[in-house]
């Protein structure tokens, strides 16, 4: 059986490979000190975004909720906001009306293409009266 540590490190490894960060998992210090042969995992709180992006990563749902993404039959980008009928919710990035996507039409959005969708929202919120 491995340490309590090693565990935490192969979760922590784990979550980041389906881009979940939990930021306080850790062992937990209190039953660490006690006379129990392994320390409990203290998984720690988080905010809902990342609770939704861990329970579509364990759900086995590709792309995550909340994850960028691109709807490659016109190129709009986007963000999961969750799957209704074998459909994937895509809400533009910068906020506005959802569409439904089927999941084989959507590829990862490269951090350039969301710097530029959120750029292109900025830009039009400034112009609005």
């Amino acid at each position: 059986m491995r340490s309590t540590e090693e565990v935490v490190e192969v979760l922590r490894a784990a979550l980041d490979g389906v881009g979940v960060v939990l930021p306080s998992l850790c062992v937990d210090p209190v039953t660490g000190a006690g006379e129990e042969p392994f320390a409990l995992v203290a998984l720690g709180r988080c905010n809902v975004r990342t609770a939704e992006r861990l329970a579509s990563a364990l759900r086995g749902e590709v792309p995550l909720t909340g994850e960028c993404v691109v709807d490659v039959r016109d190129g709009r980008v986007g963000e999961v906001r969750g799957r209704v009928g074998g459909y994937v919710q895509v809400r533009p990035v910068g906020g506005g009306r959802e569409w439904d996507c089927p999941p084989d039409a959507l590829r990862a959005a490269p951090p350039g293409e969301v710097l530029r969708a959120r750029v292109r929202e900025a830009n039009r919120q400034r112009r609005l009266p």
